[in-house]
């Protein structure tokens, strides 16, 4: 589990592939810490499994169904990724709960700036937007951002200039593939509100009775 807080920009120093699957090499110094074989880091939002490391880098195993549903297919070496680790129980909770499991790939199709901020535009499935609404939280590439505006193919996030200049999106073009996690909460109330819903009217009585007030 993860905060989609990034702790440091990691680049990539190798990348063995076979087929679908990939082994990365990543360089890294902060989440190097404390880091143990078996522990869970999150690169560009994907949660992975440490198979091995020494002072300055981290390997990870990329498994085909990884491989296909997010964009580490499309690293290189020397491309920087984002890196955290695991949440603690005593950690705070700075940005919104975050998975590591990667829904789809979505692709930046605007950038523009406003005023200190810079507006980003991402395209995504119709499957995906369904889970995000104005105010709400969202994963880009691993990063707990708010969601500004939501349309029938895309929505947009603003980013602040510490985040632009501190995560991959500082080095992000027009048509460069991001990784976007809902918020699992999100997630559960639409599968509970559309299985319950067609069978039921939802009012205040019903979410009474179920817990919601």
């Amino acid at each position: 589990m993860f905060t989609g807080l990034v702790e440091e920009l990691g680049r990539v120093r190798e990348i063995k592939k076979s087929g679908e699957s990939l082994t990365l090499t990543v360089e890294a110094k902060t989440i190097l810490e404390d880091v143990k074989l078996g522990d869970s880091i999150a690169v560009n939002g994907t949660c992975l499994t440490v198979v091995n490391f020494g002072n300055d880098y981290f390997e990870a195993d990329v498994m085909p169904e990884t491989y296909t549903k997010t964009n580490l297919k499309f690293l290189s070496p020397g491309d920087r990724v984002n890196l955290e680790r695991t949440l603690r129980p005593t950690d705070r909770l700075g940005g919104h709960i975050v998975q590591g499991h990667v829904d789809e790939v979505g692709w930046i199709v605007e950038i523009r700036a406003k005023e200190i901020a810079k507006i980003i535009k991402i395209k995504a499935s119709e499957g995906f937007l369904q889970y995000l609404v104005p105010k709400g939280s969202v994963a880009v590439d691993g990063i707990s951002l708010t969601v500004v505006d939501v349309y029938n193919d895309s929505f947009t996030v603003s980013i602040i200039p510490h985040t632009f200049k501190n995560t991959t999106l500082g080095y992000k073009t027009i048509g460069s593939p991001v990784n976007l996690e809902a918020d699992i909460l999100a997630k559960y109330v639409f599968s509970f509100i559309k299985k319950q819903g067609a069978s039921r009217k939802i009012d205040l009585n019903f979410l009474a009775e179920h817990g919601f007030l």
